[in-house]
């Protein structure tokens, strides 16, 4: 199974970039999107039913901010899933901050974390989201299923994970407490799938378009596919495709079996 991740930044600019043919192309069994910026209503029929490279259609589900152009996920699917839900719990639901697909025994999640922003003005928000993902996350394994949370989490979680580490100590993103949960994570087991194959460093996810940064490759890791441990040897590969373009993060691809 192929699934890939991508903070598109607003699936209706993505579409202008060529998003329908990428999807396409990409030949994924399972595509979790963050920030579609969107609800259903206000998309063109090829977003919500994007051709498939075997010449079907993808089954597209969503959830969708009560803001207008704001935050939302998405999962697109080439197979119906056993069941499609959301968090459950308004406080994040009505930013479409989660979306969850069930396929037998594997829940492929996509998550939008929040952003803590300047001088942490929604670090509790963002705090609470990251313990109700983890709960959800718990409840989900104990339940019996493997999991894939797939999504930009917001975080970087260690100086390897950014350019500029020491400059970012105080930054959105970078925050002792967010570094914290993160080690929260994965100290209760789920697996950061991307350094479970790969140790190199100046491998990013997101870049500010803002003085060349891309060009530069002066970026963050902060869009990550973790599992958790009992589904980590199902893992085939986890990797970061920087090469597309259309969005101020890359798209990252996981392959299990």
């Amino acid at each position: 199974m192929k699934i890939i991740s991508w903070n598109v930044n607003g699936i209706r600019a993505v579409e202008k970039k060529g998003f329908i043919d990428w999807l396409t192309q990409t030949d994924a069994d399972v595509v979790c999107i963050q920030e579609t910026k969107a609800n259903p209503s206000q998309l063109s029929d090829a977003l919500i039913s994007p051709p498939t490279k075997d010449g079907g259609t993808y089954k597209s589900f969503f959830s969708s901010a009560k803001k207008a152009g704001y935050s939302g996920t998405a999962i697109y699917s080439k197979t119906e899933p056993d069941s499609f839900g959301i968090l459950g719990d308004a406080a994040f639901d009505d930013e479409g901050r989660v979306c969850i697909a069930k396929f037998g025994k594997l829940a492929v999640i996509s998550a939008y974390f929040p952003n803590s922003q300047d001088a942490g003005a929604r670090l509790d928000y963002k705090l609470a989201f990251c313990a109700a993902i983890l709960k959800k996350c718990n409840e989900l394994v104990d339940a019996g299923f493997n999991i894939v949370l797939n999504g930009d989490y917001n975080i970087a979680h260690k100086p390897i994970d950014l350019a500029n580490p020491k400059a970012n100590e105080g930054n959105a993103g970078y925050l002792p407490e967010e570094r914290a949960w993160m080690d929260t994570f994965t100290s209760a087991g789920y697996v950061d799938t991307f350094r479970h194959f790969c140790a190199e460093p100046k491998m990013y996810t997101w870049w500010s378009y803002r003085f060349h940064a891309r060009e530069k490759n002066i970026g963050w890791r902060i869009d990550y596919q973790c599992v958790n441990p009992g589904f980590i040897e199902h893992v085939k590969s986890s990797t970061i495709l920087n090469q597309v373009t259309g969005s101020d993060h890359c798209p990252i691809e996981l392959i299990c079996e």
